[in-house]
């Protein structure tokens, strides 16, 4: 759930923090005031594409933070932090992100570093935000078969096909590879050896590159160091003036002015101390300069060694300099596990034609059996859907997710396993009568397809919590478009009936959606200085009925303000 949203120096805002509560959340205002910035920079931190053109005039950068909770039934966000080692404190995060001037940026999930992608998948986890297409999960048919396979409740019989998939894919892989003509083969099988005995020739141990980059520096700078060294020892013990010399002879006269007066005994023992601090440093530098030599023939060994790991890692790693010893010896071992298989390949071709069988048996069966499920499930969706949109102003609209079995190249109709199952689901929409079933993309407006996702979220959130759709926070923009009355007043029942177990965040023009909302937030702009600024206000119940009467009749009238009063008294109870 959002729990604070930060914004800086984003459009018309200057600086401002709001706090939201859970449940139905609205945000209203004229238009132009900035509702869509405050979409926009949400978008922001679902992982949106970002252009330096939102940073505010005369600013170098723009940021947004959120304070986010996570239900701790969430299992796959957590997962999802537990894998990146990403400590969530209580059950809460902050996200971070900074888009600067230069076009460059930076994200954090808490103090780790992510990229724009991690955030995005990340933050789908926890959040969809609906009206603008860059986020619209509908238009990806991948989600198509997702909501399908939850609401037909077998997402876990999935996942159980898909690991038996790929593991048919990578023995089908390696039988290919037992095809291979000998002379193939063994041409790799002399490469892989080669490099096994030149990485085992060489006699890598951990931790040795760094020892020997560090020696080799020491070396380098060989005068400088032993410069630095004459000077330390002529500071610590040589001569009259040095530490040494003088903590002695201050010992020594303390010594005698105790025999004067007692008091300064304590002194005298820290001076002592000293003394002895001093002396026991100096033994042990005049140790390391005695043993410090200048060695040639010990830095053409150090050179001699690292030109060998340095050559090895050109050879078998890639460009990247962090690469160590430990990576060579571990490209060894994967390369000693090739050679095992390549080597004893002929041997296993017939077991393995035998496990492909058997797998490719049990892959159908229950490839079968998932289509069966996802096409009743899929008849039972579609009537609840279009009996939704029914009410949310699209009285003539028909939805189906219809099944497209997958077919081979030829053409023939066999049946054909992918790794989700033998066929591609995919949303289909009707929005008027008489016109055909089409793709989402290709017919549905914004406002059209925020109705179909809260048709659908409506279905998966009814009488329960997070047993069928894990997202947290539902931002629906533009879900008011072309509707009106009975229509609207449907559209807000259904809000209200999410936010009963979601959190809502809805920017409408309505007053008879922002009437059912928990929270009502207003934002407005206004000029200061010569410059205009955005802020938003969380309503008060006279601001909100302000605001009510102002979306309903332009003006605070004193029958607009009844009206208001009207409303609120019979709509703000539904929570």
């Amino acid at each position: 759930m959002l729990e604070e949203l930060t914004i800086r120096n984003y459009a018309l805002i200057d600086l401002i923090s709001i706090t939201f509560h859970p449940g139905f959340n609205v945000l209203s205002g004229e238009t132009g005031a900035g509702k869509s910035i405050i979409v926009g920079s949400l978008s922001l931190l679902l992982g949106a594409k970002a252009d330096a053109g939102i940073i505010r005039s005369g600013c170098d950068e723009t940021s947004v933070s959120a304070v986010i909770s996570i239900d701790k039934n969430n299992d796959t966000a957590l997962e999802w932090l537990k894998n990146r080692d990403i400590n969530c404190e209580d059950g809460t995060i902050i996200v971070r992100r900074t888009i600067r001037a230069s076009g460059r940026g930076s994200i954090f999930i808490q103090q780790v570093p992510v990229t724009r992608a991690d955030l995005e998948s990340f933050m789908s986890l926890l959040f969809d935000l609906h009206g603008q297409h860059d986020h619209e999960s509908l238009l990806h048919k991948e989600s198509h078969r997702i909501f399908l396979d939850r609401f037909a409740g077998i997402e876990a019989d999935v996942i159980s096909y898909n690991k038996r998939f790929i593991e048919l894919a990578e023995k089908r892989k390696t039988l290919e590879l037992s095809f291979n003509t000998q002379k193939e083969r063994e041409a790799k099988l002399e490469l892989l050896r080669f490099a096994v005995d030149e990485i085992n020739e060489a006699a890598l141990r951990g931790g040795e590159l760094q020892e020997l980059e560090n020696e080799a520096k020491m070396l380098s700078s060989f005068e400088k160091l032993a410069s630095f060294v004459n000077s330390a020892a002529d500071y610590l013990y040589n001569g009259e003036e040095s530490a040494l010399s003088l903590s002695r002879r201050a010992k020594n006269a303390l010594d005698n002015a105790c025999a004067v007066d007692p008091s300064l005994a304590s002194l005298y023992k820290r001076i002592e101390e000293l003394y002895f601090e001093a002396e026991d440093i100096s033994g042990e530098f005049r140790s390391y300069k005695d043993a410090l030599s200048f060695d040639p023939q010990r830095q053409e060994i150090i050179d001699s060694r690292l030109a060998v790991i340095y050559k090895l890692k050109r050879k078998y790693l890639n460009s990247n300099s962090s690469n160590t010893e430990e990576d060579i010896i571990a490209y060894r071992a994967n390369a000693e596990s090739e050679i095992e298989k390549l080597t004893n390949i002929d041997e296993n071709r017939d077991k393995l034609k035998t496990e492909i069988a058997a797998l490719e048996k049990d892959i159908f069966s229950k490839a079968a059996v998932l289509r069966q499920k996802r096409a009743d499930a899929a008849v039972k969706l579609a009537e609840t859907v279009t009996s939704i949109l029914k009410k949310l102003g699209m009285p003539n609209a028909s939805f189906l997710p219809k099944l497209n079995p997958k077919k081979k190249e030829d053409g023939s109709q066999s049946m054909v396993c992918g790794p989700w199952g033998c066929e591609d689901i995919e949303f289909l929409i009707s929005a008027n009568t008489g016109e055909p079933l089409k793709d989402l993309s290709r017919i549905a407006s914004g406002g059209e397809l925020s109705r179909i996702m809260l048709a659908i979220k409506s279905v998966f959130s009814a009488g329960q919590k997070s047993k069928l759709d894990s997202v947290e926070t539902l931002v629906f923009d533009e879900i008011d478009a072309g509707i009106g009355g009975e229509a609207a007043l449907a559209v807000a029942e259904h809000l209200v009936k999410i936010g009963e177990y979601k959190q809502i965040f809805c920017v409408t023009h309505l007053a008879s959606i922002a009437v059912s909302a928990r929270n009502h937030f207003k934002v407005e702009k206004f000029t200061k200085e010569g410059r205009t600024f955005a802020l938003v206000e969380h309503l008060s119940h006279e601001g909100r009925r302000s605001e009510i009467a102002r979306m309903l009749a332009g003006a605070n009238t004193d029958i607009a303000l009844v009206h208001a009063d009207e409303l609120i008294l019979k709509y703000s109870k539904r929570d």
